[in-house]
This record gives C-alpha cells, sequence and structure tokens, in this order.
C-alpha cells in the first residue's frame, strides 16, 4: 500500500517532469524562431516572405482552421462557388505565412521604404487639433506594419498585445515591437482599461486591434451575422472626448503596401450606452466594407461569430 508522503513524492516528480518537458519545448520553440529570423534576415526581403507565404499556403488547407475559414467565406459570400471560396482562403493562408515572416524582419521592411503613407492628411488634422486619439485596426495586409504612419508624424501611441505561453518567445516578439509604441506596449490585463484611460486623457493616442470575438463584448451585426464584438474602442473615445481613427495595411503585391486611415464620428448623445454600441457598429461596418475589398487578405480562420 502507498503511503502518503509516496503519493506526494510522486505527484511532485510528475509535476517536475512536466515543468522539466515546458522547459525543452520552449528551449526548442525559442530557439528555432530565432534560427528562423537569422535566416529571414540573410535571405531577399520577397524571397523570405514568399516562401513562407508558400509553405503556409501548402500545409494549412490539411489543418481544421481551413474548414472554419471556409464556413465563414461561404457565409459572408452566399453567392460564390465552392471553388472560389477554396481559392480565397488558400490565398490568405499564404497572406498569414508572408505576415508571420514579414513580422520576424519588420524593421527591414520599413527601411526599405515598402510603405506608402496615406493616412498623413488625417494624422496631420489629429497632431494639430491637440486631442487624444483612438487608432483601430484589424488583422488585414500585415497588421504588425500598420502602425508606422504615426511614427513618421510624431505621434507617440501605446499599444497592447496578448501575452505568449513561451516566455522566451514573449519576450523576443515584445522587443521586436516596443519602438512601435512609444508610449508604452502594455500586455491584457485586468488593469489596462485604466492605463490607456489615463493616456488617452492626457491627450496621448492608443492603438488596437479590434476585429477579434470577445465573448463579453457586445453584439455587432458583421457579414450580416452577430458576432461578439468588443466595444472598448468605443468606449475610449466617448469617455475621453477623443478621436476615433480606423486605420488598415493593404498589401499590393510582394512586400509593398499602403496605409491609410478613415476617422469614424462617435456618437455623444444622453444614452452613453447606444453612442459607444453606434460607434462600434459603425468601426465593423467599415471594417466589413474594407475585408469586402481584399478577402484574402484578412484572417477568416479566427472563430469571429463563437
Amino acid at each position: 500500500m502507498e503511503t502518503a508522503e509516496g503519493i506526494v513524492a510522486g505527484g511532485t516528480d510528475e509535476k517536475g517532469g512536466r515543468r522539466r518537458t515546458r522547459r525543452i519545448k520552449y528551449a526548442f520553440e525559442y530557439g528555432a524562431l530565432r534560427a528562423l529570423a537569422g535566416l529571414l534576415h540573410i535571405l531577399p526581403i520577397d524571397f523570405g516572405s514568399w516562401v513562407m507565404g508558400a509553405i503556409w499556403r501548402l500545409v494549412a488547407p490539411h489543418l481544421r482552421r481551413h474548414e472554419r475559414a471556409l464556413r465563414h467565406l461561404a457565409a459572408a459570400y452566399p453567392e460564390k462557388s465552392r471553388a472560389e471560396i477554396e481559392g480565397i482562403a488558400r490565398a490568405m493562408w499564404m497572406q498569414l505565412g508572408r505576415t508571420f515572416a514579414e513580422a520576424l524582419i519588420s524593421e527591414r521592411i520599413l527601411r526599405a521604404g515598402r510603405i506608402e503613407d496615406r493616412a498623413g492628411h488625417q494624422l496631420g488634422a489629429l497632431k494639430t487639433s491637440g486631442k487624444g486619439s483612438v487608432f483601430v485596426s484589424l488583422h488585414t495586409g500585415n497588421w504588425e506594419l500598420v502602425i508606422y504612419p504615426t511614427l513618421l508624424h510624431g505621434i507617440k501611441a501605446a499599444g497592447v498585445y496578448q501575452r505568449m505561453k513561451n516566455p522566451r518567445v514573449d519576450d523576443y516578439v515584445t522587443l521586436a515591437r516596443r519602438d512601435r509604441y512609444p508610449r508604452g506596449l502594455f500586455p491584457k490585463g485586468n488593469d489596462i482599461g485604466r492605463k490607456l484611460m489615463r493616456i488617452v486623457r492626457e491627450g496621448g493616442s492608443v492603438a488596437l486591434l479590434a476585429d477579434l470575438r470577445d465573448r463579453r463584448g457586445i453584439t455587432t451585426p458583421f457579414f450580416g451575422r452577430p458576432a461578439p464584438t468588443t466595444p472598448f474602442p468605443a468606449l475610449l473615445a466617448r469617455s475621453t472626448d477623443a478621436v476615433l481613427l480606423a486605420a488598415r495595411c493593404v498589401r499590393t503585391g510582394g512586400v509593398h503596401f499602403y496605409i491609410e486611415a478613415e476617422a469614424i464620428e462617435v456618437p455623444r448623445t444622453a444614452d452613453r450606452d447606444a453612442d459607444i454600441a453606434e460607434a462600434t457598429r459603425r468601426i465593423h461596418a467599415l471594417f466589413e466594407q474594407w475585408i469586402r475589398e481584399h478577402p484574402e487578405q484578412w484572417m477568416w480562420a479566427h472563430r469571429r461569430w463563437g
């Protein structure tokens, strides 16, 4: 009969084994990422991006997320044939593979002058106004680059990111992004709302990706279906009298992009909740319009509708 001490010792050994396995896994992931980043810094920009995109296009259609992307595309485009839907989905994987590679060499892309800034007029007017600002964007084109025009125009923005499970990978990726967010790059957490509210109230800028599912959010129509959506960007702009700007990055071919922005009018009536809901609806109506222009550049495989 096993003693209590033996059970405890066995449990401790098991936990220790899991921790060792996790450390080995994390070390392997980190090493592979650094090796890939090193290779991509050696290869020509366009070739490295294309190779990674081609690999994703080859592999991803055999994974479960591909079927989810096909279902979402079929619901959004009921008039399209199965072959057309399949073509958009495969092109999407190519785009996502490219974006993954480009995220590891984003500074090379910036230095190479691969981005056309079409947001200058809106950003110039914003800087003149002296108001705080909330930028919202979506996972299209290369969203890692969408913050670039704010740097050109001397607008110091704060950003938010989701921590990765692997702490070494998380540190590496966060360090690569940090310079693009002079007001700080903050992990999601319970106190993030207060931090961002303070920045905007002080006349600063905040940049957020707002096109993913938020189970605790509000329901907004998106491609003709109700979608759980974060109201936070609209709430932030409504509560601080800030300017709300939607921005997107569009791939024009290879590793070439343009970035543009469009102001979203935020209602300010006696019904604060209704104002936030309407501003959120307007954001996603514009997102839908943009996605329909380049459907292959948006991330259809995410659980956007639940």
